[in-house]
């Protein structure tokens, strides 16, 4: 596999999920090893070998049945040379399209690893020009944002059916292939599941933590964040609660893996994080102190997906929207599960790590393209002296 290695992103309607299993985490974190597959063969075909992520959780102790969905057996093969403009971290996604290479040898796949919000600019840039077939990115904004310049085409129906009409584009220009929650991780030894607001809206109003709150707010998720509060609480609002917040004296942090960190070790008490930084946490100390909350209905619960799309100006229009299609294969919604702590978006592989059932998560009801709109977002944020 030939990769451009542009500096990797590698950090990274309503609707009620499956409950997740309340097992601890333990291991090494996700997509951080190297590239070995000790498959079993299947079939007697060392290709088409189960990937060694199948049947074992973090750390390997927790026994997992085959999972649901379609698996790559089941789908077409693939081969040639796909470009790939990937907006996920090659620690994060690098072993699961060895893998791929692996169980079709006819298949080279040529990856170039970036910020989703570059490659999108420079797939705009490039028009008709590009050499990408396709488009991974790590959240649906920069997807809304290609889509929105018309540099995509549709998916075909055998690729976006494999997933729910809330977790792709209306037209299928994209569909997001794993998901990640917004929550608030908060320390255990300071505060109670209780204790955390259940409104978003209420944490300026939380004077008795003053100094103890953390956020990311240079951090992608936590601006599509703020940007789902602009959509669904409006501008003036939204510039209230960040002003709160500063008035508060929120700490800030370079990522959310180091905000879901600070609150394992007591330097704060609550923070705000994708899901799936406070299971890292766990991964390597499973007995820390950090719980998972979750708002309701609101933007401190919104659920952002990875996706992929592709291109238009691809000659090999075929292959890469088969690529799209193995994303959404049982193998590698498996890999995101235990690899990546996300939850995987295909019905019947059920996601991993300790937090509490999520059946009755309530998730605001918003169109996923509209979280592209990161400009005015930005530019607020900087307004109120959230950014410089």
């Amino acid at each position: 596999m030939r990769r451009t290695d542009d500096g990797a992103d590698g950090r990274s309607t309503r609707r009620r999920f499956i409950a997740a299993s309340a097992v601890a985490a333990a291991g090494g974190v996700a997509g951080c090893g190297g590239s070995n597959d000790n498959s079993t063969p299947i079939n007697g075909t060392e290709n088409t070998a189960a990937p060694s992520w199948y049947g074992s959780g973090p750390g390997s102790f927790e026994q997992r049945p085959a999972p649901g969905g379609t698996s790559m057996s089941e789908m077409p093969n693939m081969a040639g040379t796909l470009n790939v403009y990937s907006g996920r971290g090659e620690g994060l996604v690098g072993d699961l399209i060895a893998y791929l290479e692996r169980r079709y040898p006819d298949l080279n796949v040529e990856v170039t690893y970036a910020p989703a919000a570059d490659l999108a600019q420079r797939l705009v840039t490039e028009g008709s020009n590009t050499p990408a077939d396709v488009f991974y990115s790590v959240n649906a904004g920069s997807l809304g944002f290609v889509a929105e310049e018309g540099l995509t085409q549709s998916l075909r129906e055998d690729t976006y059916s494999l997933v729910g009409s809330e977790f792709r584009a209306g037209d299928n220009a994209w569909t997001g292939t794993s998901g990640r929650a917004r929550t608030i991780p908060y320390n255990t030894n300071a505060l109670s599941e209780s204790d955390v607001p259940s409104d978003i809206m209420q944490f300026p109003n939380l004077d008795g933590y003053a100094g103890e709150i953390g956020w990311a707010p240079s951090y992608s998720s936590f601006q599509a964040f703020v940007t789902a509060m602009r959509i669904l609480e409006g501008e003036d609002a939204t510039r209230n609660w960040l002003q709160g917040m500063l008035d508060l004296n929120v700490q800030e942090y370079n990522d959310e893996f180091a905000v879901s960190q600070a609150v394992a070790d007591g330097e704060l008490s609550l923070g705000f994080a994708n899901h799936y930084y406070i299971q890292r946490v766990l991964a390597g100390r499973p007995n820390a102190p950090i719980g998972t909350a979750f708002t309701q209905n609101d933007a401190g619960t919104v659920f952002n997906v990875a996706g992929a799309a592709r291109i238009n100006a691809s000659d090999r229009a075929d292959q890469a929207d088969l690529f799209v299609r193995h994303l959404l294969s049982a193998e590698a919604q498996e890999y995101f599960a235990i690899r990546t702590f996300e939850y995987p978006l295909v019905d019947g592989v059920d996601p991993v790590g300790r937090l509490p059932p999520i059946s009755e998560l309530d998730v605001p009801d918003i169109d996923l393209s509209r979280l592209s709109d990161l400009g005015a977002t930005i530019d607020l944020m900087q307004d109120v002296g959230v950014l410089t």
